[in-house]
């Protein structure tokens, strides 16, 4: 197999650039009046919007209060607890976790901490007094504190993910090892001295939780306030309304959020730089804190169980809802349990399911072959991803979704294309390709190459070292890395519904949609539903290798 030394980094690089470019581009055209009606004055109309400044505001302090939030918890658990059976436990909890969609984790969190929801039930009476539903605004709070907590629960997973990925790039273990020998506590010793340069390797993915907080839409439709709602969600609103001159205030409001995440990523690096001073001040002062040790390390490990049990609670809490029959509050449990929702919706929720397991899988499959093609053509030819590439890997996730994906709808229309499925795909892959390549790329090349110098010797080449050796010893990672990009594929709501046109459906769109009638048995099914398909591949990826090596223990873990 003849495999050329540039042409899939080239398409790889020219499917994460192109939809982010020429999107950006034709968002900025309406957004400055060259392709909508003369005279819109589209950013004028923005700023005449009463909502712009409290959409503004929930947008800088729920995106960098949730991404604060994740990167302390996730600190702290690694901070308090790395190498010990705890720790060992919280990774086990959390890291299935990251597969949930944002959205039916979002769901869970709803159903848990509601007025009615499953805590206030399990509280009421016998503590609260409670024997109907508070008056209280939890969910869709003015504040976004719902939606803060809600980001967080989803985050933590991500970040710690990335967190223990970057300790084989550092010698954060030997450094805090160093900080205990000079009398540091645990905590304190390895926030000062391993942290640092452990932060240095994940700045990436923190940048991208904070883009990713300021814009996100779904997550912000469930849990965020809705008068004003935050700005993504009100220019996804403008986007859909049928008043076509509202589109140039959409395209406006995506450049604004644009120039909002921007400022919040270079805001973000200044508090870096007042956080390394502040560090390296304590650490030059000398003082041990030993008080504080104890309480970081609690507080780790509350926050940390917190983050899972809220998220496994929510998750049960769909499940019990969607086969409850008659539940009065406050009662902790339904009366009776039935399939009648499943009943009633099944019908309906079959033809969505098998179209989001489709587009899923041509997206992960497409990426998945991508990347592996991208990666051997790094280990054919020698060379390595610097820091540009991994910018360019980042960049689709940097840049919000609301910025460019308005205008590939826009291009779309100008070249006469119809929304429908593969420009769903398309959209998708532009996504699933970073996550499948960061899942990837590490096994790949801790491959021992002295397997393939071994068979080169005996006279295999290029291609047969490839089918014959390299994909079987990559089994596992590559069907975990399929499986991560499946889940993402999965959870993409903006892609679908600006790209679907309302042609296409998923269970994520569906859920999201849902919303706004509140039949929360409807919900349960359908968040379960969603829950289910990022998880099957898991699944799978767990099983295959076990079923295949079960005589070789060394094969099925990758």
């Amino acid at each position: 197999m003849y495999l050329p030394r540039a042409t899939l980094p080239a398409l790889t690089i020219a499917l994460l650039t192109l939809p982010v470019g020429l999107g950006l581009f034709f968002t900025l055209a309406p957004a400055l009046g060259y392709m909508g009606a003369p005279g819109e004055a589209p950013f004028m109309r923005l700023m005449d919007w009463p909502g712009i400044a409290p959409a503004t505001r929930l947008s800088l302090t729920t995106g960098f209060a949730a991404t604060l939030l994740s990167l302390t918890i996730t600190a702290l658990i690694a901070a308090g607890w790395h190498g010990t059976r705890a720790f060992t436990a919280l990774q086990r909890l959390l890291s299935p976790l990251l597969s949930v969609p944002h959205a039916a984790a979002a769901f869970g969190l709803a159903f848990l901490i509601a007025p009615s929801g499953w805590l206030a039930r399990a509280l009421s009476p016998w503590l609260t007094g409670w024997d109907r539903p508070p008056d209280l605004l939890i969910v869709q709070d003015s504040a976004g504190l719902a939606l803060i907590a809600g980001l967080t629960a989803k985050e933590v997973p991500f970040l710690l993910l990335m967190l223990l990925a970057a300790r084989s790039q550092t010698r954060s273990e030997a450094h805090a090892r160093v900080a205990t020998t000079l009398g540091y506590p645990r905590a304190i010793g390895w926030l000062l001295v391993a942290f640092p340069a452990l932060y240095a390797q994940i700045r990436l993915p923190v940048y991208v939780v904070l883009a990713y907080s300021m814009s996100v839409v779904d997550v912000a439709m469930i849990l965020g306030p809705n008068t004003p709602p935050t700005l993504a969600v009100q220019i996804t609103r403008w986007m859909a309304d049928p008043d076509l001159s509202l589109r140039g205030v959409a395209a406006a409001g995506a450049l604004w959020q644009l120039a909002l995440v921007l400022a919040g990523l270079a805001l973000w690096r200044g508090l870096e730089a007042l956080a390394a001073r502040a560090g390296t001040a304590l650490a030059m002062s000398g003082r041990r804190l030993p008080r504080l040790n104890a309480s970081l390390r609690a507080l780790g490990l509350a926050l940390g169980l917190a983050v899972a049990l809220s998220v496994l609670a929510g998750l049960a809490s769909q499940a019990l809802w969607s086969v409850a029959g008659y539940w009065s509050f406050p009662d902790a449990l339904p009366d009776t349990l039935s399939l009648r929702t499943w009943g009633r919706h099944g019908p309906m929720l079959w033809p969505i399911a098998v179209t989001t397991l489709l587009i899923a899988t041509l997206a992960a499959l497409a990426a998945l072959a991508l990347v592996t093609g991208c990666l051997e053509a790094e280990a054919r030819h020698g060379f390595r991803m610097g820091p540009a590439g991994r910018l360019i890997l980042y960049l689709p996730l940097l840049i919000p979704q609301i910025a460019f994906l308005p205008g590939l709808q826009v291009l779309m229309l100008t070249l006469g294309l119809r929304e429908g499925l593969w420009p769903v795909v398309l959209s998708h892959l532009t996504f699933v390709l970073p996550y499948t390549l960061i899942a990837l790329s590490g096994p790949f090349h801790a491959v021992d190459t002295r397997y393939f110098t071994a068979a080169a010797s005996l006279g295999a080449g290029p291609t047969r070292r490839f089918w014959r050796l390299r994909l079987p010893l990559l089994l596992a990672p590559l069907l975990t890395a399929f499986a991560v990009g499946f889940a993402v594929s999965v959870g993409q709501y903006l892609p679908t519904l600006l790209l679907g046109g309302g042609r296409v459906t998923t269970l994520t769109t569906e859920a999201v949609a849902l919303t706004s009638g509140g039949d929360r048995r409807a919900i349960g099914a359908y968040a379960l539903a969603q829950t289910a398909a990022a998880l099957l591949p898991f699944a799978l990826a767990l099983a295959i290798p076990r079923l295949m090596f079960a005589g070789r223990k060394g094969m099925r873990g990758g």
